[in-house]
């Protein structure tokens, strides 16, 4: 019966994503923010973009008292796993970009049209119908006597309207009219914009079914090219590739797409324009532009199908894959051939471990903000020192070389003298670091003194009380030149 097979389809439909959409609990809320996000301007968003737009209108709702206590994260999440969103990470981006799904599409146009439902019938809409069926009627005629006489009467009129014009009578058409026309224009152009994602999902699906059906085929390897290239061809020749392939060669056909673009604006810049509000004089200002970017991701896919389906083929991926599938069939064989013999609960004597990892998209996560988890800045009081600031000193001077003290007694010494070796320096002023009083006195020299090439004896008491000596470079420093460089 009829009626049972159309329940059947509703059905269908019903169990759906765009039913699941607007029957959904938060179903107003999510239609709200998915249009609010995708129908407007920008129709792919990337993930950093989605989730901080998506956080200000939960923002923005939640203000008003409406229940959402997720993330915006995790609303992304959930949404594609409905089936409303679609993340793909084009080739060359820098993250992943989201968009509606065709169905998530039909459902906001759907609940749109009950939200804002256009007049039942206008005389733009009625016009429209009589041209296509008159013309249909006409074009499909065999009959020459008919289809001559339907092209006279049509080169009267136009005689008639040529007359018109060079007597300055000039027909237009009402304002009123002429917006009722844009609008269902932009109506028309809104559907056809629409139809790319049914193209594209039409496209995926043969591209998955093309993919299964070269991973069952048991040919050798040239038989399945063979297949491949024939594929490429289906899906080319399928209803949706025919229809893109048509509607894609008049869209890139550079003398319409001239006629269409000049049209545009001329109409955009008419008085009844002004009518239209500035969204609908956007979308009629840029329809060219969406329609080529529109037909030319679909024709990009179409191409890179072909592309991924050769190096799928001609690469490893392939092998193991196939190798995947005959291990799997032969497995399903196995447990069909053992299930009369087997319970499906009897000890098999076999122990696996389950393993699983929960896997999350990188956009889903989130900075880590340390004032959620601040530490007790509680600090004890420490127990006092048992070293003195003198024990520390004594310390300091022991590992590193008191320069500043070398230097007050190079100068103290040349203060007295107009010149002054390293043995001078020692002699009035005893090496309280011992060997590394010596080690700086050389160092100051190399740099501020006069390096010679004789030898000079220095001696000096140790901290073990040992008397030591050494033999050094003779090294002079000079009031003129030590004394300013210390200015």
């Amino acid at each position: 019966m009829k009626v049972l097979h159309t329940s059947e389809a509703y059905q269908a439909i019903r169990e759906g994503r765009v039913w699941r959409l607007l029957a959904a609990d938060l179903a107003p809320q999510v239609l709200a923010m998915l249009g609010d996000l995708f129908m407007g301007d920008d129709k792919v968003l990337p993930g950093s973009v989605l989730f901080e737009r998506l956080t200000r209108d939960l923002e923005a709702l939640r203000s008003q008292g409406h229940a959402l206590p997720q993330t915006a994260q995790a609303y992304a999440a959930d949404w594609l796993s409905q089936g409303w969103l679609s993340r793909r990470f084009p080739e060359g981006a820098s993250e992943e970009v989201y968009e509606l799904t065709a169905d998530a599409v039909t459902a906001l146009r759907l609940i749109d049209s009950i939200h804002r439902p256009r007049t039942a019938a206008t005389e733009s809409r009625l016009a429209t119908v009589m041209q296509q069926v008159i013309g249909l009627a006409e074009e499909t005629d065999t009959n020459a006597h008919r289809r001559l006489a339907a092209l006279m009467a049509e080169r009267d009129r136009l005689d008639q309207d040529i007359a018109a014009v060079q007597r300055g009578q000039a027909r237009t058409l009402p304002e009123d009219r002429a917006v009722e026309r844009a609008r269902e224009v932009i109506a028309l152009a809104q559907d056809l914009t629409a139809d790319f994602r049914h193209v594209r999902d039409a496209f995926e699906r043969l591209h998955r079914d093309l993919r299964q059906s070269l991973m069952e085929h048991e040919g050798h390897r040239g038989d399945v090219l063979e297949q491949l290239f024939a594929g490429v061809d289906l899906i080319g020749n399928s209803e949706a590739g025919r229809t893109f392939t048509a509607f894609w060669r008049l869209l890139t056909d550079g003398e319409q797409s001239l006629a269409l673009t000049e049209s545009l604006d001329a109409v955009t810049h008419r008085d009844f324009a002004r009518r239209l509000d500035a969204g609908e004089r956007r979308f009629l200002q840029s329809l060219t532009t969406t329609l080529l970017a529109e037909g030319g991701e679909v024709h990009n896919v179409l191409q890179q199908f072909a592309r991924s389906l050769r190096s799928f083929v001609q690469s490893r991926e392939f092998q193991e894959n196939r190798r995947l599938h005959v291990l799997l069939k032969q497995a399903q064989l196995a447990a069909l051939a053992a299930k009369d013999h087997v319970r499906a609960n009897e000890p098999s004597g076999f122990t696996l471990s389950l393993t699983s990892s929960r896997i999350r998209s990188v956009a889903q996560w989130t900075l880590y903000d340390p004032s959620l988890r601040l530490p007790d800045a509680h600090m004890e009081d420490a127990a006092p020192s048992p070293w003195s600031l003198q024990d520390v000193e004594a310390l300091v001077r022991q590992s590193e070389i008191d320069f500043p003290t070398l230097r007050a007694h190079i100068r103290a010494v040349l203060l007295e003298t107009s010149q002054a070796s390293i043995a001078d320096v020692l002699r009035r002023f005893p090496a309280e670091q011992g060997f590394g009083t010596v080690v700086g006195y050389v160092a100051l020299g190399a740099r501020h003194g006069e390096v010679t090439e004789a030898i000079q004896h220095v001696s000096w008491q140790s901290a073990d009380g040992e008397r030591r000596s050494a033999r050094i470079p003779a090294i002079y420093f000079l009031r003129e030149t030590f004394v300013d460089a210390l200015q």
